[in-house]
């Protein structure tokens, strides 16, 4: 009964801390921002996804006057471009200003002059390849002679027939983009679904550091519960609490198409990746007796938390790169993207399980020395 009161005041307590609500609006805000920075910035780097949302009256590019109703011209417009005409020298003035690029034909060869500082310089550059490529192309064929049912047959050489495979696990993704998939699954899911619990060590700490500085530490130390019953009293509200949040999350993700699979797997995962946490921020607040402290020694620990879970999906970390599988976030990230995982999948979690329990164990340890030599 004792042990359910403390746990019931340490949720009170949290749900009655503004900051702590404020901090989960903001969340939600995180959340909804970086899917919409993804979402727009995978439909501003690829030709064919700005094409079918409307980017592409973005795309304006002007030409030689010369050059108007040629095969260049043609060419550009098959891309989608929007086809304005200059002289040289007009065209040049009006780069940056009117048009994204300017093209016109130097010595019989294809010269480009474009606006590098435009966010849709990438998929213009694209567009202005492939329409180049088309024109090289179908200058060579004119210029051979050879009839319209060769060079039809030359421009599509091979049909391309897709047959669907395992439509049963298929769930349709709001953009169908590689850029897309890649910056959603290789940061923002881990991301999102983890910060909770970086939020939920603090909590742990502030809790327990707002004990000692109210000096009610050592008489909480002696009420007649065990040292287990209080430490899970003081950490089971703020782990639920982070949990839940992660559930919710994941529930978003789905409402805003972007699938998460093997969803318990990923609570077990998350489930041992707070104990961890929660840890971390128990042996801290053992060791300060302020919160102002805490709150730098709990910063600087997640500061080389973030740096573990999120830095070797992006970058190579040479002897250490066969490791990079089995910390929490690269599992997450395949346990999430992927709909149909093997035991390799579990294999993969036990070191995050171990690794989790021992710094757990860890921080009981540190508080029952501490208890001690307060006692």
């Amino acid at each position: 009964m004792k042990f359910l009161a403390l746990s019931k005041k340490e949720a009170l307590d949290i749900l009655s801390n503004r900051l702590y609500i404020l901090l989960v609006l903001v969340q939600v805000i995180i959340l909804l921002g970086a899917y919409g920075l993804a979402a727009a910035s995978s439909v501003a780097a690829d030709p064919q996804l700005i094409d079918t949302w409307g980017g592409g009256r973005f795309l304006r590019v002007g030409l030689d006057v010369d050059e108007k109703g040629s095969l260049l011209d043609e060419s550009l417009r098959r891309e989608g471009l929007k086809v304005s005409y200059y002289s040289v020298e007009d065209g040049r003035r009006a780069l940056g200003s009117e048009i994204l690029a300017f093209v016109y034909l130097k010595g019989g060869d294809v010269a480009v002059e474009a606006d590098t500082s435009s966010v849709f310089y990438t998929v213009m550059s694209e567009k202005l390849r492939r329409a180049t490529s088309d024109y090289a192309r179908r200058k060579q064929f004119r210029e051979a002679g050879l009839p319209a049912s060769m060079i039809s047959a030359l421009e599509n050489p091979v049909n391309l027939k897709v047959v669907p495979r395992n439509r049963e696990c298929y769930r349709p993704l709001v953009l169908e983009s590689s850029y897309f998939v890649e910056i959603m699954y290789g940061f923002i899911v881990p991301f999102i679904l983890f910060l909770p619990f970086f939020l939920g060590s603090n909590m742990v700490t502030d809790s327990i550091v707002g004990e000692k500085e109210r000096k009610t530490f050592e008489v909480l130390l002696m009420t007649p519960l065990p040292d287990t019953l209080i430490i899970l009293g003081k950490i089971i509200p703020p782990l639920m609490f982070s949990f839940l949040q992660g559930m919710l999350w994941i529930i978003i993700l789905s409402a805003l198409k972007v699938p998460i699979y093997n969803i318990p797997l990923i609570l077990v995962l998350l489930l041992f990746t707070g104990l961890a946490f929660t840890g971390v921020g128990m042996f801290i607040s053992t060791l300060a007796d302020s919160t102002k402290e805490a709150n730098s020694a709990i910063t600087v620990a997640l500061f080389f938390a973030t740096f573990i879970l999120f830095v070797p999906l992006f970058m190579d970390m040479g002897p250490l790169t066969d490791l990079v599988p089995m910390i929490p976030s690269a599992v997450l990230v395949r346990l999430s993207s992927c709909p149909q995982c093997g035991p390799e999948a579990l294999i993969s979690m036990v070191p995050s399980g171990v690794v989790s329990v021992l710094i757990f164990a860890a921080s009981i340890v540190s508080f029952r020395r501490e208890g001690v030599i307060r006692l």
